[in-house]
């Protein structure tokens, strides 16, 4: 038997926002999700939420630290696994949320997994 879904709270149906739109759902379909810890997570929707239609922001990383529970180290490794995985673009001060392309070929790499030297290569190079 199918599941018939209805709208729980009418009052507070989601619209896309004028400015941009939700999150990409291939984050979590294509399982770009599975490759970040819940810092690097935290970060990304903070970025998505503050940045511009092509993905830009310009909040620094004290004001970052402010609002999300992330001392320096804590923000500065959750930015770097944001590289590596593909998902993020930093030049300091600025940050660029990156389109989601396909995942890379095999099983999601999971938190505290070492990176391969391609792999860090590749996202020193979109960091650039």
């Amino acid at each position: 038997m199918a599941m018939i879904k209805r709208v729980l709270c009418p009052q507070r149906l989601r619209r896309v926002p004028e400015q941009f739109s939700w999150i990409d759902h291939r984050l979590v379909r294509d399982r770009h999700i599975c490759r970040c810890s819940a810092d690097a997570l935290a970060l990304y929707l903070f970025l998505v939420t503050v940045a511009d239609g092509q993905g830009l922001s310009y909040y620094s990383d004290p004001m970052i630290g402010r609002l999300l529970p992330l001392d320096a180290p804590a923000l500065a490794g959750a930015r770097q696994e944001l590289i590596a995985a593909g998902l993020l673009a930093y030049k300091r001060p600025l940050y660029q949320v990156l389109a989601l392309d396909s995942p890379t070929p095999g099983p999601p790499r999971r938190f505290g997994e070492p990176l391969s030297l391609g792999q860090i290569l590749r996202g020193m190079e979109r960091a650039r």
